[in-house]
């Protein structure tokens, strides 16, 4: 099983990877061309509207921060929050497996909770840059 433990930093990546594509994929039509639709959207939850900007800063922004690996945490704990408004909001009636249902939301914010905990690990910019850091 030690071997196993030497992939780690590999399975780190991965759920960085797949996390942030989805992120991404979900917050591009937002943040180019949908932000105004995004806000009524938003606002018809009772939500603040401005909260449109910060759901879809974190899932374009901190989906590209997971992939490059770069504020992981910071962006992990975003997505959470983002994902657990959208369970609450949206998914949360529809059940878990019903459709739109709340099971991938929910996935998205563990791999998110799992990564605030673990951290980008070290094939990421910020392993990168805290080694350079501490070099000199």
């Amino acid at each position: 099983m030690r071997y196993l433990d030497r992939l780690q930093p590999v399975a780190l990546l991965a759920l960085r990877l797949v996390l942030g594509a989805i992120m991404i994929r979900h917050g591009y039509p937002k943040v180019f061309g949908g932000l105004s639709h995004y806000v009524k959207v938003v606002s018809s939850l009772g939500l603040p509207g401005w909260f449109a900007y910060l759901s879809a800063a974190a899932e374009f922004f901190g989906g590209i921060a997971l992939v490059v690996g770069v504020l992981t945490r910071l962006a992990a704990l975003a997505i959470v929050v983002d994902m657990a408004v959208a369970i609450g909001k949206i998914h949360w009636k529809n059940g878990f497996l019903g459709a739109n249902g709340y099971e991938f939301p929910l996935a998205c914010a563990a791999i998110a909770f799992a990564l605030i905990f673990f951290g980008a690990g070290p094939i990421a910019l910020d392993a990168t840059i805290h080694s350079g850091a501490r070099s000199k």
